[in-house]
Formats: C-alpha cells, structure tokens, sequence
C-alpha cells in the first residue's frame, strides 16, 4: 500500500487512466469484431464500411500508447487483405 501522499496521488492516477486504456482498447476490439462478422457473413461492402470505421479507432489507440505502432499497422494491413479477400 501507498505511503506517501505523492504515491497515493501516483496509484490514483494509474487509476483513472486504466479505465481510459480499457474503454479504449474494448472499443477498438468491438470494431474489429464488427469487421470479422461481416467478413464471416460474406458481405463485404459491410465489411469495407466497417474496415474504413475501424482504421481510425486502431490508429488512435496506437497514437495514444495503447498499441505499438507496428502492431496497429499489422492490425490493419491484415484486416485489409481479409476484406479484400471477400470482394474478390
């Protein structure tokens, strides 16, 4: 347990921005899964939308330190090639 009032301070702000990452981070997931449902039903102008909503929502959560840059980017070309992949 914290001592310290800084420390105490210290646990309540990892707090506060635990709950941002989780929010962000389920939100982005609840994205993708959107994609996959409509890659798994075959539609794929649902999936295009939904792949041009979730680019943005991953690349967010990268630029706020949720993902590592590299992982977002894997994220999205993989979910692009999927996609395409239905269209064609």
């Amino acid at each position: 347990m914290a001592n310290t009032t800084s420390a105490k301070k210290a646990t309540r702000k990892i707090a506060r921005r635990t709950e941002v990452n989780k929010s962000r981070r389920t939100r982005m997931r609840g994205f993708i899964r959107k994609v996959e449902e409509a890659i798994a039903s075959g539609d794929s102008s649902a999936a295009q939308s939904a792949l041009k909503a979730v680019q943005p929502v991953i690349m967010s959560a990268a630029s706020k330190g949720d993902l590592h840059k590299n992982t977002a980017s894997r994220k999205v070309s993989r979910l692009a090639a999927r996609v395409k992949a239905v269209s064609a």
